[in-house]
């Protein structure tokens, strides 16, 4: 018997256009309420309904709510046809799901609708995304048999799309270029004119971002292309440029760099340059963050979220064949200190605790539902640990932090390493399946998956600060999945 990812495949252009929404729709109505009762579910962190997410895509603030896209394959949990899903929220805290946001039903997105952004103009939300085509017969898929198409898509609610128009394809990249260019990100440059910059993997196995320009965001034409002398990595996913404090950044998903034990450390990497573009400044020492997007609050806040995974990691995520796989992470404000970019949970985050279990004289505490937060301040000790039951550890000694994972908890997970000259603070996200590990405010974060069988966790902080916290947090952030979303204990 057919599966409905394959009958959804197999579908004709025109009667995608007028099922296949529905159709997603459907299989989300029927295998969602299952899905949200498993055991690995997050309570703050956003997930797939059903199936399969990654990449967050179109990340905006627009009328009056913030707007988080992602990439989506609703009809299995191990990627497949790619969608955009949709969430908004008025304040972080509390979101709507609003379904299946664009569906590849044209010819220049028949095979995916791929990773983009979100630009506001005037009283309109424009989409750009990659619409991905996979020529039948005997190709490579990177010189040859794959189109990779710009596509444009306006709204004027933020919920209903239309107007499909194609604005950018192969032959509109620079010679040099593969068939790898995708994952268009919009912004207003410093002169009022539009800029669009894309991923591209070149010729000669070299990682590179094309920056085009637009006027009314329809006609684009190619302005430049950055990348480094030396090839690091083969290709460049998911580019990302922004200002910090007169500091301009590019942020690249660099793939095809040579892995190491304290820097590089994932299959594909998501960093950073500053400036003259010298060294890749690593977002995340953690097993499971990628593609990154940030964008701009309406008090300012530069705000990133990233995908809590990896592509082709070679560890699971979805080790209880649950239904439904990865999930994003929290909302992060982003700040320059110390010639960096310090990252922190959204000071809104704060509202979702509930109240504060007391830890005994040994600084033990079970935290009831694998959901809740851990904070030490002004810590004193050069060596110390954070236990948590026995499947992870959080330690740090001589310039190093490390995650590590002593058993099937990390489900193939063994550790990670950060140089840190002194840790100072510790402050522990833990959500049910999900760690955001955030040391000295933000310097360095560490994030990771975990699968924990037993309904609680026990954790053992072994040290000396001089203040010492551990939070609850409950209730659902999405009323999809809980009628008592956002709510507290």
């Amino acid at each position: 018997m057919k599966t409905t990812e394959m009958l959804a495949e197999e579908m004709p252009l025109t009667q995608r256009k007028e099922e296949l929404k529905k159709m997603a729709d459907a299989y989300e109505g029927k295998h969602a309420p299952q899905v949200e009762l498993q055991d690995q579910r997050a309570l703050y962190h956003l997930m797939p309904p059903a199936g399969w997410l990654n990449d967050p895509n179109g990340l905006c603030w627009y009328k009056g709510r913030y707007h988080v896209f992602f990439q989506y394959s609703p009809f299995t949990p191990q990627g497949g046809m790619k969608m955009w899903g949709h969430y908004s929220s008025p304040d972080l805290l509390h979101y709507e799901y609003h379904g299946i946001a664009i569906v590849p039903d044209e010819a220049y997105d028949r095979d995916g609708v791929y990773s983009g952004s979100a630009i506001c103009r005037g009283d309109k939300l424009y989409v750009f995304y990659t619409g991905n085509v996979k020529e039948k017969g005997d190709h490579d898929y990177i010189l040859s048999g794959r189109g990779a198409n710009v596509i444009r898509m306006e709204s004027e609610d933020g919920i209903h799309f239309e107007k499909k128009t194609c604005i950018l394809t192969n032959e509109d990249y620079p010679e040099e270029c593969t068939c790898h260019v995708r994952d268009p990100k919009l912004y207003v440059g410093e002169d009022g004119a539009y800029r669009m910059v894309l991923g591209a993997r070149l010729k000669e196995e070299k990682g590179a971002v094309l920056l085009y320009r637009s006027e009314d965001l329809l006609h684009f034409r190619l302005e430049g292309m950055y990348t480094t002398q030396e090839a690091f990595g083969y290709m460049w996913e998911c580019p990302d440029i922004f200002e910090m404090e007169g500091h301009k950044i590019l942020a690249v998903c660099p793939q095809g760099v040579e892995r190491g034990s304290e820097r590089y450390q994932n299959i594909y990497q998501s960093g950073y340059y500053v400036k003259d573009m010298d060294e890749l400044t690593e977002w995340d020492m953690g097993f499971d963050f990628y593609a990154p997007q940030t964008f701009e609050a309406p008090d300012g806040r530069r705000i990133l979220i990233g995908w809590a995974g990896v592509p082709d990691a070679g560890y699971d995520s979805n080790p209880m064949e649950e239904g439904w796989q990865h999930c994003l992470t929290v909302p992060r404000e982003l700040t320059w200190h110390n010639g960096k970019i310090y990252q922190y949970p959204v000071r809104e985050l704060t509202k979702l605790r509930g109240g504060e279990w007391m830890p005994d004289n040994t600084g033990r505490v079970t935290i009831s539902g694998k959901c809740g937060e851990i904070i030490a301040e002004d810590i004193r000790t050069e060596q110390g640990a954070v236990y948590m039951d026995s499947g992870c550890v959080i330690k740090w000694d001589k310039g190093y932090v490390t995650l590590s994972f002593q058993d099937e908890t990390g489900a193939g997970r063994s550790v990670r390493n950060a140089r840190v000259s002194k840790v100072e603070s510790i402050r522990i996200l833990v959500d049910v399946s999900v760690l955001e590990v955030y040391i000295n405010h933000g310097e360095v974060v560490m994030t990771s998956r975990f699968f924990m069988k037993q309904p609680d966790m026990d954790v053992c902080f072994e040290g000396r600060a001089e203040r010492l916290e551990f939070y609850r947090i409950g209730g659902r952030i999405c009323e999809t999945f809980s009628s008592d979303w956002g709510g507290v204990d």
